[in-house]
């Protein structure tokens, strides 16, 4: 058998991770869980059900819904053939999956808007940087089957209140609309007229962007292009009556709530399916990473899908740009404590009555741990001090004999002896108490 000491002399290659991914852990964990928790709370409290959709469709899936010419498909996709030579593709964003979801499975017949969230990881092949992976963490909410202002105002102030709970303060929602299918084009084209004596100036991807998706030289971060962006038309000075009305009241909406956002015309996010409402979630530093989640309306994309016309809302959000955002702002939290009692014992006999009891304290869904392998007493109270638990349970060989426990309260030190038949109940009741 092969040792897995010499897999890199036997097999040419150190192993190690592919580029653009990362390891999620201990502490990382700690933040990832929290930030999870938090958003899947505020998600269920506001009447959002967990959907989770695979992690790879039909390439078709994407190249309708999201866009033949945006980057994610023209770019970024991990597609692959199965063995049966079906074209697959590791998912790169979780909107067009929800609604395959939506209407593959019958969710229309529901009683509509259909209220949804996820928390999944996704896939896309760009150049790695801070808080940008190949491999990427997201929590995403949609909301489909109400065309009303209403349900944009209400996915915002979900959204805000799950940033607030996470206390990343100086945040502000960066809004905007991107018209519908009866306004965008007229405005395209001023957009264009624009342009037109300033392609040169452009950077490459930008000039491609004129021909293929004009309205994405609105948010290129490369210096030249944002110089030109200063000037350009506004597609809210564009709109129709119609979507000038929706948009007027989403605005009142969220006046109601006071919450802070500003009229931001270069927000026009980077997938075709957006129509109307867009908004992208902000901190106070400036740069091209200050953008921690954005969403909009997409009500075009239920009916490119194969589905009947259906308006819908959504948003996204990634974990590791939330969790570093977190880190910078020094954000602190207590992170739920699964294990709070440590068991330790001395001598062969105690030994196993400490591994019963351990498993005692587990099946009564009890968080305990015990290092039996250390064979010194004063070894294990290390450790149950380096675990930080509120208790440790002692059993020596008198104890094994006696049928007895001790109990150590590690903040004060005080131990106490009870019969080994009730230590479980005494321990649940200790810890409801505390």
């Amino acid at each position: 058998m092969l040792g897995y000491g010499n897999l890199t002399s036997q097999m040419g290659k150190k192993l190690q991770k592919p580029r653009g991914t990362k390891d999620i852990l201990l502490e990382d964990q700690k933040y990832f869980k929290y930030v999870q928790n938090v958003f899947e709370t505020v998600a269920e409290e506001a009447g959002f059900q967990k959907i989770t959709t695979p992690a790879f469709e039909d390439t078709s899936l994407f190249v309708r819904g999201v866009g033949k010419e945006t980057d994610i498909v023209g770019k970024e996709m991990y597609t692959f053939k199965d063995k049966s030579g079906n074209s697959l593709t590791l998912r790169p964003e979780g909107t067009a999956p929800v609604v395959r979801a939506y209407l593959e499975d019958g969710l229309q017949s529901l009683p509509q808007p259909v209220s949804l969230y996820y928390f999944s990881n996704f896939f896309r092949y760009e150049r790695p940087q801070a808080g940008r992976y190949r491999e990427f963490w997201q929590f995403g909410l949609e909301v489909i089957g109400d065309k009303s202002p209403l349900v944009d105002a209400n996915v915002i102030a979900t959204v805000s209140r799950a940033y607030k709970k996470l206390d990343i303060k100086n945040i502000s929602i960066q809004i905007n609309s991107m018209g519908c299918p009866t306004c965008r084009p007229k405005y395209v084209q001023f957009l264009k007229k624009y342009y037109v004596g300033n392609l040169g100036k452009l950077c490459p991807d930008c000039k491609k962007r004129y021909k293929t998706n004009p309205l994405r030289l609105l948010d290129c971060k490369n210096e030249k292009c944002m110089t030109l962006q200063a000037d350009a038309p506004q597609i809210i000075n564009n709109l129709c009556s119609g979507c000038h009305e929706h948009f007027k009241t989403v605005l009142e909406y969220i006046d109601e709530l006071e919450i802070n956002y500003e009229l931001n015309p270069k927000i026009v996010r980077g997938l075709d399916y957006y129509t109307g409402t867009v908004f992208e979630v902000w901190n106070d530093r400036s740069g091209a990473q200050n953008s921690i989640g954005g969403g909009g309306r997409y009500d075009e994309l239920v009916g490119l899908l194969g589905g009947p016309k259906t308006p819908a809302v959504g948003f996204g959000a990634g974990v590791s740009r939330i969790i570093d955002e977190m880190e910078k702002e020094g954000v602190e939290f207590e992170a739920k404590k699964n294990v709070n009692i440590f068991v330790a014992q001395l001598g062969s006999k105690a030994r196993k009555k400490c591994f019963k009891l351990l498993n005692d304290l587990l099946d009564a869904g009890i968080g305990a741990e015990a290092r039996f392998d250390k064979g010194g007493i004063g070894d294990q109270f290390k450790v149950a001090s380096k675990l930080g638990v509120e208790y440790t349970l002692l059993i020596g060989q008198r104890e094994a004999f006696d049928g007895t426990v001790i109990i150590k309260d590690m903040a004060s030190g005080n131990q106490e002896v009870f019969p080994y038949e009730k230590i479980v109940k005494v321990m649940a009741r200790r810890l409801k108490k505390d």
